[in-house]
């Protein structure tokens, strides 16, 4: 979501226009670029500004494979989602750790405001739609991203 300072204006005018209507958004940061963290409260009230209320916000703290390089903590992106009431979790797109989690979080918590009647359903302009009906299918073995989690290894500080 974030880009280089050149293009990140005209970038930003039309995301916002995506802002409305959407459920849910994922707020990314580079953990080994700290000016991408430091943007992150510019974003955020982006998203709240052209946003519902109820959107469900979870902030990412991507490359969690580049450990080495890592120039913003971990505990960092917790307090600011903390703070910001958002939820956290680290990722790596290379290697798919988390990825895939992190979309089922988000969605699990639109569900669950939902259920509590934040969202209605039957109005499109909250973002949600609802498609036909399917029975839901539970798989007892690990996602991929979460065998690409294990394959790094336990200090890889994403799983």
């Amino acid at each position: 979501m974030l880009m280089g300072k050149a293009g990140q204006e005209s970038f930003r005018s039309i995301t916002r226009s995506y802002y409305r209507g959407a459920a849910g958004a994922l707020l990314v940061y580079d953990i080994t670029r700290r000016e991408t963290f430091n943007h992150l409260t510019s974003w955020l009230e982006d998203a709240r500004q052209h946003s519902s209320s109820n959107m469900v916000i979870m902030l990412i703290g991507n490359k969690s494979d580049l450990e080495s390089r890592r120039d913003v903590k971990r505990e960092e992106g917790e307090a600011f989602a903390r703070e910001h009431g958002l939820i956290f979790m680290e990722t790596s797109a290379k290697t798919a750790c988390n990825v895939e989690e992190a979309f089922i979080n988000t969605a699990k918590e639109i569900y669950r405001k939902i259920q509590q009647g934040l969202f209605d359903v039957h109005n499109e302009a909250n973002g949600i739609k609802i498609g036909p009906q399917q029975s839901i299918s539970t798989s007892l073995g690990p996602s991929a991203s979460q065998q690409n989690c294990r394959d790094l290894g336990s200090d890889a500080g994403c799983c």
